[in-house]
């Protein structure tokens, strides 16, 4: 096989994309359709609940299309980080639809069900083994993270998909994915160049994210070769450049030379990029550099409480220039109340958007100035109905606060909203952001065959 065609529908599954574009691909006989369906991005709170971030009824209407298509062209569709996150959960919502989808639509197909979620016990003996070391800034763990977590997941490579692959598997499902092994596990089993094909994987995975103008929700076509690849969009609105695609080789990435992922890295020193036509680019040199030791990353998330939030709006220029000391007033009123009641253990934020909603995080960066505000009363607390009581103490003082100044005497805020204060349900923040090195990485992510 001298060229190997891979066709990417969307940046994530559920995202939806032009039925057009996916008709070009399909044009263009594709010996793969790949999708990644989850990510990190959207925070913990979907590994911690079993939740997807994207809607099932999407999910389901892109997969309507995809799996009909593949079955139809021979071909296979390879899904990973199905359900968002990964987990046993997500992986099972995800298999449920396609269930759905091929009792409905009478589809005869072989599918691979790749697990990623881990035993604790299972993480706890490779932790006694020294296996198991922090990602920066992560702090090392202990068994007690490991007890506290929820769900702990590892991103699987290109190897547990080969395995499916060679198995027959018409359509897999895998749980947390190293996002490029998605894209590069065919040319891999093909004996393409490992380095090209990952870092074709890497671009695949966002579909025409990685176009001008960019989109999440439109199709990308890549063309593997001995010793370059080429990407073309398949909207006739969007063009791929070399400054497109070399700025999305540099996404989520620390060191703009080295793309590590399980077993290794690619390097991208030698890495060119070059316009063929008006709207493909091709790419050539990445080389892929094993490491020693391989190793999967893990991710694991504890539940930290609940959260309630008040969402409020600010006019008056003169509470406007005092709103640090404003919060910080506000902040010591509510601490002093509950302390009285012997409530120590909460959290209690005030996000102001328009002035450092975003950058606040960054203690140094300049505040900008707004004629209105946005401010987001944050409470996260041991329970619920703390978590409701500490927000709504928070909200009614800074509703009546008196600063000096201040000219009206009734509220301070203006609420977009009636109720005023929005449950949010459970907390969650990443425990586990680790690497763990492992002997096979094929049998740690058990595969289950099913024939519709």
């Amino acid at each position: 096989m001298k060229e190997l065609r891979i066709l990417s529908p969307t940046a994530i599954l559920g995202y939806g994309f032009p039925m057009e574009s996916f008709v070009e691909g399909m044009k263009r006989k594709p010996h793969v359709i790949a999708v990644d369906a989850g990510s990190t991005d959207p925070g913990p709170y979907y590994l911690g609940a079993g939740k997807s971030f994207t809607d099932p009824n999407s999910v389901k209407r892109d997969l309507e299309i995809m799996i009909p298509a593949a079955i139809e062209a021979g071909i296979p569709l390879v899904i990973g980080t199905a359900g968002g996150s990964g987990a046993r959960p997500h992986v099972n919502l995800t298999l449920n639809i396609v269930k759905d989808i091929a009792r409905e639509k009478k589809l005869s197909f072989k599918l691979a069900v790749i697990q990623s979620e881990f035993d604790k016990e299972f993480v706890k003996e490779n932790l006694r083994k020294g296996n198991i070391t922090p990602l920066k800034p992560a702090p090392q763990i202990t068994e007690a993270d490991i007890d506290e977590s929820v769900h702990i997941v590892a991103q699987m490579g290109e190897e547990p998909f080969i395995e499916a692959l060679e198995n027959g598997a018409d359509v897999i499902l895998a749980g947390r994915s190293y996002d490029p092994s998605v894209f590069s596990a065919l040319a891999i089993k093909n004996g393409f160049n490992k380095g090209l094909a990952i870092h074709l994987g890497k671009i695949l995975e966002c579909a025409a994210i990685a176009a001008l103008p960019g989109s999440g929700s439109d199709c990308m076509f890549g063309y593997l070769h001995e010793n370059d690849f080429v990407l073309e969009p398949l909207s006739p609105l969007r063009k791929c450049t070399t400054l497109s695609v070399a700025a999305h080789t540099l996404y989520e990435k620390t060191n703009p030379y080295v793309l590590p992922g399980p077993g290794g890295a690619i390097n991208l020193h030698e890495s060119q990029f070059e316009q063929i036509d008006d709207n493909k680019v091709r790419v050539t040199g990445s080389r892929f550099v094993p490491t020693e030791e391989y190793f999967v990353k893990l991710e694991g998330v504890k539940r930290v409480g609940y959260r309630t939030i008040s969402c409020a709006g600010v006019k008056d220029p003169i509470m406007i220039s005092k709103i640090d000391s404003i919060t910080e007033s506000v902040r010591d009123r509510v601490k002093n109340n509950f302390e009285t009641y012997g409530i120590k253990d909460f959290f209690l934020d005030f996000k102001v958007y328009g002035r450092n909603g975003v950058m606040g995080m960054f203690p140094d960066a300049p505040h900008s100035k707004s004629d209105e505000l946005l401010i987001i009363i944050e409470a996260v607390a041991p329970t619920q109905e703390q978590a409701d009581t500490i927000c709504g103490f928070a909200r009614s003082t800074m509703l009546h606060f008196g600063y000096e100044g201040r000219i009206a005497t009734a509220g301070n805020l203006a609420f977009p909203f009636s109720p005023s204060d929005a449950k949010m349900g459970e907390v969650f923040e990443f425990n586990v952001y680790h690497l763990m090195k492992v002997k096979d990485p094929k049998t740690l992510f058990p595969i289950e065959y099913i024939k519709f």
